[in-house]
């Protein structure tokens, strides 16, 4: 039980936000959540905060207090990312949803934290620029860069941290500092904007992103192609990365999620391993690129390619690909998932897969495969009943085996997701512990009352 938040606090913050600050049981338990299959947790109060200078105010006060701050905006985590397992102040920040400046000549984007990537782009749109990194879910831009997220674009155009030049913080002290510059690169000073992209909160407070942007496509093409066995999708893509093939995206998902797919979607693909592909660029390139391709997909028994070439399929296409997670919420009524995220390297992807796929054979649970494989990253969505402990520990145990398999072969316990409450456990095994020691005294260094998003990302 959390201690009670104290009373000279919640009346600088009453005094400071007004309205804005609030302990009302209703907005607590609309804080209590994110995406993950962890059990809600309450909040002892919630800030809706309207710019930078405020946030550092708040912070100044938890700090003096000692209350941890939890900063939350779209609350897409998957790995209990947002939850107040130490109870505080959950900071919402989707008052800071403005779009501050764009720069076409500079191919940059300066955006507040709370900004969604579908909000941008439709910014973008008559600019002929776009953002590409795609995470599936309508995630905001703080969060994003938070978690050092990527998706079914980083193929091409790389994660998060590619695409990040720029922050504004605020620190544990209250501190507003900025890091990186509009410059495209630079050789000045320790790295703090990488420092933070990824940082999970629990670091500093972001407050203003700089982004790269992209010109827009000449053309996009979009194509799916099904397969006998998960193992020859996969097969194909390595072929296709290794021989340098620009593809924009590839997307693999297995039979099962097909299956869901088009129940959820009201589509009717076929049900069998199925690669998502897209292609970009002029007439010419994506003709040359997609005869290579089809070429590589036919050696590994894969059929014609389907296409989706009107812009409104296309996007129904991509939309169910994204759908995904919550179309295999549906395979189980009242169902969760705990939701796999390892990376390994392209060469040790087949591997990999055909590996686990042995593992989930051999257990009752649930469990399609997805993922943006062109960059190695693969998911499993494993599907339990929240109210059977034994779906619970069943889940963990096949986490760990596909986790530990992909440490081994050179991989990561998390390629997009982040470590939140749910891998803190697995970076020990994938850094080494004098890794993890130098990462907590950065924190205790930055942190040293351990108020920013307690109990993320390391064990303090």
């Amino acid at each position: 039980m959390n201690s009670p938040l104290p009373s000279e606090f919640t009346q600088k913050l009453s005094t400071l936000f007004g309205e804005r600050f609030t302990t009302s049981n209703a907005v607590l338990e609309h804080h209590s959540h994110d995406e993950s299959a962890y059990p809600p947790v309450m909040p002892q109060g919630v800030v809706f905060a309207n710019s930078t200078d405020e946030i550092a105010q708040l912070v100044k006060y938890c700090n003096q207090y000692e209350v941890p701050i939890v900063p939350v905006a779209a609350g897409t985590s998957l790995e209990g990312h947002v939850l107040p397992i130490h109870g505080g102040i959950a900071l919402n920040l989707n008052n800071m949803n403005q779009i501050i400046s764009i720069h076409p000549e500079d191919l940059i984007a300066v955006v507040q934290p709370a900004v969604r990537r579908k909000q941008l782009n439709a910014e973008l749109k008559d600019t002929g620029f776009f953002f590409p990194i795609d995470p599936g879910a309508d995630a905001s831009i703080g969060g994003m860069t938070a978690t050092r997220a990527s998706g079914t674009n980083a193929v091409r155009y790389g994660t998060m941290r590619e695409n990040v030049l720029a922050l504004t913080v605020v620190t544990a002290s209250g501190d507003i500092i900025r890091t990186g510059t509009q410059a495209k690169k630079s050789s000045s000073g320790y790295d703090l904007t990488r420092l933070f992209v990824g940082s999970e909160g629990t670091l500093g407070i972001i407050t203003e992103v700089t982004l790269k942007i992209y010109p827009q496509p000449e053309n996009i093409s979009a194509a799916i192609c099904s397969f006998p066995t998960i193992v020859d999708a996969v097969s194909a893509v390595i072929q296709v990365i290794q021989l340098g093939i620009p593809i924009a995206r590839v997307e693999l998902v297995d039979q099962l999620a097909i299956q869901a797919i088009n129940q959820y979607s009201k589509l009717n693909l076929k049900e069998q391993p199925t690669l998502f592909f897209e292609f970009s660029g002029s007439s010419q390139s994506i003709k040359e690129q997609t005869e290579l391709v089809q070429e590589i997909v036919n050696s590994f028994s894969g059929e014609n390619f389907e296409w989706a070439t009107h812009p409104e399929d296309r996007a129904r296409l991509w939309q169910a690909r994204h759908n995904a997670y919550f179309a295999c919420l549906q395979l189980q009524a009242g169902s969760r998932i705990i939701n796999t995220d390892v990376c390994v390297p392209i060469s040790k992807l087949a591997q990999s897969i055909e590996e686990t796929q042995r593992d989930l054979q051999q257990s009752w649970l649930k469990a399609p495969i997805l993922g943006h494989v062109g960059d190695g990253n693969y998911h499993v969505l494993l599907v339990i009943d929240p109210k059977e402990p034994k779906d619970l520990e069943e889940a963990e145990r096949l986490n760990s085996r596909i986790v530990h398999r992909a440490i081994a072969l050179g991989g990561t316990c998390t390629g997009e997701h982040g470590v939140g409450m749910h891998k803190i456990d697995f970076l020990v095994d994938e850094y080494g512990q004098d890794a993890i020691d130098v990462m907590r005294s950065i924190k205790r260094s930055l942190d040293p009352k351990n108020i920013l998003n307690p109990g993320k990302m390391l064990k303090i």
